[in-house]
């Protein structure tokens, strides 16, 4: 079993994320793209001391990218959509 924070990697703080984040009590985070939902959400529970209701993933391929005319991939990346319990919300920006 992994460490918790090699399993986040980071929020996604997007406009879309932090729309439902007030609206239907959900946070994004980027994690790993081998870890699954049981490990990310007990990773959440034990990082941020909530309670998860539900855990949704999308993977993602890295794009494309040029550099003049050499040419390279961004690394594929995984997306979880965590939905959290009634009562229990996550701040990532305090006072703002």
């Amino acid at each position: 079993m992994r460490a918790p924070r090699e399993i986040l990697l980071r929020p996604l703080l997007t406009e879309k994320s932090v729309r439902q984040k007030e609206e239907q009590n959900t946070v994004a985070f980027r994690v790993r793209p081998d870890a699954n939902k049981v490990e990310i959400r007990l990773a959440v529970e034990s990082v941020f001391n909530v309670k998860v209701a539900a855990v949704r993933t999308a993977s993602f391929e890295g794009k494309l990218k040029r550099m003049g005319r050499y040419q390279g991939r961004r690394p594929d990346w995984k997306k979880a959509i965590v939905t959290l319990a009634a009562g229990h919300k996550i701040d990532f920006v305090e006072g703002a």
